[in-house]
């Protein structure tokens, strides 16, 4: 049985921290941000977490069991 492929996007897009929880970055951060104010832009410059019952399908993607 050959190795599982990890999700080229995924990869890019997530982030595994050391309790083994996956990071990921906010969306609606790339364009039309003159009509969103500072706070909403700030707060979606930080990092969030994929909830717990998506953490399934992206540690899948990266090819983790």
């Amino acid at each position: 049985m050959p190795k599982m492929k990890t999700n080229a996007g995924a990869k890019k897009r997530f982030l595994l921290t050391g309790s083994g929880k996956i990071k990921r970055k906010h969306a609606y951060k790339s364009h039309i941000l003159t009509k969103k104010s500072t706070k909403r832009k700030r707060n979606l410059t930080y990092w969030g977490l994929v909830a717990d019952v998506d953490t399934h399908h992206v540690k899948r993607l990266l090819a983790m069991r």
